[in-house]
């Protein structure tokens, strides 16, 4: 039998399907792809709590649609995405490595030497989907910091398990983790 888990997101209901981590730890699959509605919604109330910023980035690959919206209602025209694979036309990349907890083995994250230039000296928002470990969020912030950016705040929509008790998150809501029976832990 499936179990979920239902969350009120900046006032929209949304049943998260449980999923295993390991034996015995569950997370809530939040997805927002192909979700307009909540990514619309999302975007807007972040937007009300972000910080002064210049530029906005995110990790590929989930937290594309919120920083696009994000960059979008903000009146803006350019976001910067953090790639996990060096892409062709990419020049002079720069590089970290990252361990996320969705992601079974290491990964790197990569900016295009352009990007890194434009980010020099600018105030830049780091944008994720969910933050749970932290671990995404970091590697963004070396890449920005290598690049001679100023983070100017992190935000997500969810904070995942402990990662609400963090006082450098802005988020809009807590979801927990689970044990293999659905309760929350």
């Amino acid at each position: 039998m499936d179990k979920y888990y239902e969350i009120q997101i900046a006032g929209l209901k949304r049943k998260l399907p449980l999923c295993p981590i390991s034996n015995d730890l569950y997370i809530g699959a939040f997805i927002l792809f192909g979700d307009v509605e909540l990514t619309v919604t999302c975007a807007k109330e972040l937007l009300k709590k972000a910080p002064e910023y210049d530029v906005m980035i995110t990790a590929e690959s989930k937290g594309i649609p919120l920083v696009y919206e994000m960059t979008k209602q903000a009146g803006l025209n350019k976001y910067l995405l953090a790639r996990k694979s060096a892409k062709l036309y990419m020049k002079d990349v720069v590089k970290v490595e990252v361990q996320s907890i969705t992601t079974e083995k290491r990964q790197m994250l990569f900016i295009d030497r352009n990007d890194a230039e434009y980010m020099k000296g600018k105030r830049v928002l780091i944008v994720d989907d969910v933050i749970s470990t932290g671990e995404s969020v970091k590697a963004v912030e070396k890449l920005v910091q290598d690049s001679g950016g100023i983070v100017a705040g992190r935000m997500t929509i969810l904070a995942e398990g402990d990662a609400n008790k963090r006082d450098d998150i802005i988020y809009l809501e807590h979801l927990p983790l689970f044990d293999k029976n659905g309760n929350a832990i």
